[in-house]
């Protein structure tokens, strides 16, 4: 039998490649990687449930240090939000489940490799991607991609090998991560619908607003409310405390790997809020031009994770600039929930730029004469002059 590891998450999907896979002369290994959204309980049925479908083992990887460490500190860094709207929950999460799943088996020595995702979406490229360039050398096996199966079939071909259990698809597809939780269903497969209250798995508990305070070192959020904690826990207790105000939902609207239109709800209240806050300090210390690269580097950065190209060498010189652009970015952040929304409501920093011994915007200054002022202006305006001179624009 050939050794295969399975990347597992407990829908029907990878629950028929379990079967398929186990009845074909494979020794099937499910293993679930944990980037946020599995519980111990989770962890527990899930094992359960893979031994039962004919696994001959099923293994849990914990990665959400990686995951923080390898992607979403970057994202941080870069305050990047896919079209000003999505902070890349999804997509991030594959290519570190996809990074764990090949180093694993490579570690068990399997010839192959196997996932539950169609022919349709940008999964397959995420996953295949990373598998080819780490493990050239291991098969990838994709029964559902491969057999065009539709989900009649697949339970049909469970029940048939003994496997009855509750397949009902549900109203809603939920995808929790430590980075956001994805939220599909029919609404978001039209233009016009915007999800109900009820699609989103937090609901509103808090209405009383609540003042939050969250301290970045070096860019990474080292500190809620006073209390010291690495950026994991912090973004779980983040999470905890601004789902309950409702905040962080909407919907994306955005491009497929292969440019076609996509809807996709979320709530994502944690990374809104540490996107933000880290922005707006960032206003108050780095530079105008090291905010102007940022911007369009990052934007790149989050295209090119999005696409499955997290491996190309540009992503590593990427992150080398957005770490540097850190060093001056430690301080406060003050923010007030409320429901449905938050306010930032300002920063206090050892690096603020805003200082007033240099003279405040709109007011008097002690940096410069108003002879020097006008002798700026006229040198500033003087290309522009020359411009006008030769090619007249009319009014």
């Amino acid at each position: 039998m050939k050794k295969l590891v399975l990347a597992y998450s407990g829908g029907l999907d990878t629950s028929y490649c379990i079967k398929y896979l186990s009845e074909n002369n494979f020794e099937v290994h499910a293993v679930s990687v944990n980037t946020g959204g599995f519980s111990e309980k989770d962890i527990h049925l899930l094992e359960e449930k893979a031994l039962a479908l004919g696994a001959a083992s099923y293994t849990s990887l914990d990665a959400q240090e990686t995951y923080y460490h390898k992607v979403i500190k970057y994202l941080l860094f870069g305050n990047i939000l896919k079209n000003n709207t999505y902070p890349l929950s999804v997509s991030a999460e594959r290519i570190v489940q996809a990074m764990a799943l090949i180093k694993y088996a490579k570690e068990i020595d399997a010839s192959c490799i196997a996932h539950g995702s169609t022919g349709a979406g940008n999964d397959q490229v995420r996953f295949d991607t990373v598998f080819q360039v780490m493990a050239p050398g291991i098969e990838i096996i994709t029964p559902i991609r491969d057999l065009q199966l539709s989900r009649q079939q697949e339970v049909a071909y469970l029940e048939e090998h003994g496997i009855k259990m509750q397949w009902e698809k549900a109203q809603y597809s939920i995808n929790k991560g430590l980075w956001g939780t994805s939220v599909g269903g029919a609404e978001t497969l039209t233009s016009d619908k915007p999800l109900p209250e009820g699609a989103y798995p937090s609901q509103l508990k808090s209405e009383q607003p609540q003042s939050l305070r969250i301290a970045f070192h070096k860019g990474e959020p080292v500190t809620l409310n006073g209390v010291e904690m690495n950026p994991v826990a912090l973004i779980h207790e983040l999470e905890k405390i601004a789902s309950a105000y409702a905040i962080g939902r909407d919907i994306h609207v955005g491009d497929t790997i292969i440019g076609i239109k996509g809807r996709v709800g979320f709530e994502a209240a944690a990374p809104i809020l540490l996107l933000k806050a880290h922005h707006l300090l960032e206003k108050h210390v780095l530079s105008k031009w090291q905010q102007h690269h940022k911007e369009y580097l990052a934007s790149q950065y989050g295209m090119l994770l999005h696409e499955g190209q997290y491996l190309d060498p540009f992503m590593r010189n990427v992150e080398c600039f957005l770490e540097d652009t850190q060093k001056a970015v430690t301080g406060e952040v003050f923010l007030t929930l409320y429901p449905y929304r938050f306010t930032l409501d300002g920063i206090q920093s050892e690096n603020d730029l805003m200082h007033p011994d240099f003279g405040s915007y709109g007011e008097m200054n002690s940096g410069w004469s108003a002879t020097e002022a006008k002798g700026f202006i006229k040198i500033n305006a003087q290309a522009q002059k020359i411009h006008q001179n030769i090619n007249p624009v009319s009014l």
